[in-house]
């Protein structure tokens, strides 16, 4: 170990694509670190005492131990620890808000650069596997219970993994042709690939978990029979209600839902037919993207992958109080996305036969801090703005979707339809457990991993087992 290692060697990120070979691809950004740029950038960590980043990552990886076993070469070691806190590491080293996180809160941070604990995280499982390690299939003789779980998504899979690894037999159902939820069908290739999140699938279907894939429940199979036939039900469905603007022209044709353009965009990618989502091509299009998380990052960056001829972001908040990735806002404007802060849109501009000419916005100041410390826009008087724009993408977030058989089964929703859980994840029904999007509302895949990896202890404890 090197104690001035933070002194003596700059943060330092993996190389990225070239912005024009970016601009022009479907395909993740950022390299991968070699085994001594990841040995030097582990070596930086300091060793707190009380590491703050361990305690602000959600899952509580062990960051400084697995860091440490990077310095010493021994990555195998450092992918089973990885592992034991996080059922998908290599996809949350590459899609988690880390500023905001772990390296948020490194005590580097200040001064000399946060420890680069995204890649690393990254880095180890995508080295150990490259050297031919897996996941071993549980040792743990089967307990004799089954539990079925409704999603694939990350609090789905992170409750699967749990169970699988104490002995119970778990079947994941869901309603895509894939593995992965809004991992596969939502978050662009550019942030990440597809296979990554197949091979994760693979992995985890080794370790003896099950999958039906393509069929939706209350659909193709009664949630009736999940209940006659497992012991116990997981529900991890996400969150896929957009959140609607009501203002007027939201209803225009070329006005488009977020996650409708995206999952459009990377069913066409996958060769998959997805009518519920048509492929939406915005190429020479002048491109209005309304809202400032991270899916609006995600809309603004296919949107310029496809040859739009602008793209601009209007967010009614100012840059420091933006919700998403400082990352992904930085990739997007070298990309070439415009972004117009402290803009609140109240009307878009056209027509029902010809689609959005434009969006009319007014500009704001941010108001006292509420209760919760959070500044809220107040729109400033005559100070209208008109945006021209071709096409519009809401992305103000989204609501769960309530299935319309939860009430028939005691699954009790609260007024935003987040499904109501006590502290085990338990649903109003005993033997129905929740976690992820649908149970908290929209959320990070950090966080879903570990409600489900936490509702998975909750059933383990129901069965007794």
């Amino acid at each position: 170990m090197n104690h001035f290692a933070f002194i003596q060697e700059a943060r330092q990120d993996p190389d990225k694509l070239p912005v024009q070979e970016r601009r022009e691809q479907f395909r993740e950004i950022y390299a991968i670190f070699d085994l001594q740029s990841a040995k030097l950038q582990a070596d930086r960590c300091l060793h707190c005492g009380n590491p703050y980043c361990e305690w602000k990552c959600p899952v509580h990886n062990y960051i400084p131990n697995w860091l440490q076993l990077i310095v010493e070469n021994r990555i195998e070691e450092a992918a089973e620890i990885s592992h034991q806190t996080n059922t998908l590491p290599e996809i949350c080293g590459r899609i988690c808000p880390q500023d905001r996180l772990c390296e948020g809160a490194c005590t580097l941070e200040d001064g000399y650069g946060a420890v680069t604990i995204g890649h690393l995280e990254k880095f180890i499982t995508e080295e150990a596997l490259q050297r031919g390690w897996k996941p071993e299939k549980p040792a743990i003789e089967r307990c004799g219970r089954q539990v079925a779980v409704v999603g694939a998504g990350p609090a789905g899979l992170g409750c699967a993994d749990i169970l699988n690894r104490s002995g119970v037999d778990v079947v994941v159902y869901d309603r895509y042709p894939a593995v992965g939820g809004l991992l596969t069908f939502g978050i662009p290739p550019f942030k990440l690939e597809k296979a990554v999140v197949a091979r994760r699938a693979e992995l985890l279907q080794e370790m003896g978990i099950h999958f039906q894939l393509g069929i939706e429940i209350g659909r193709d199979i009664p949630f009736r029979h999940l209940l006659e036939t497992y012991d116990a039900v997981f529900l991890g469905m996400g969150t896929y209600r957009a959140k609607a603007g009501h203002f007027p022209g939201e209803d225009f044709p070329g006005v488009i839902r977020a996650l409708d353009f995206l999952n459009g965009n990377i069913s066409r990618l996958m060769a998959l037919p997805d009518p519920l989502h048509p492929y939406v091509n915005l190429a020479g299009k002048r491109v209005v993207v309304l809202g400032g998380g991270d899916t609006a990052m995600d809309c603004i960056r296919t949107a310029i992958r496809q040859g739009a001829s602008a793209v601009s972001c209007v967010y009614r908040r100012d840059e420091e109080n933006m919700p998403g990735s400082r990352r992904e806002v930085t990739n997007a404007r070298e990309e070439g996305a415009s972004f117009l802060f402290n803009r609140q849109p109240v009307e878009i501009l056209g027509s029902p036969s010809q689609g959005p000419s434009g969006v009319r916005v007014l500009h704001t100041r941010l108001g006292e801090p509420d209760s919760r410390g959070r500044r809220h826009p107040e729109m400033v008087p005559g100070s209208e703005e008109t945006l021209q724009a071709d096409a519009v993408i809401v992305a103000f977030g989204f609501d769960p979707s309530p299935a319309p058989w939860f009430s028939e089964f005691g699954i009790l929703t609260d007024a935003h339809g987040r499904v109501i859980t006590s502290d085990t994840f338990q649903t109003g029904n005993a033997r129905v457990f929740s976690g992820g999007d649908m149970r908290r509302g929209s959320d990070l895949v950090v966080t879903a991993v570990d409600d489900g990896r936490r509702a998975a202890q909750g059933i383990l404890d129901f069965l007794g087992v």
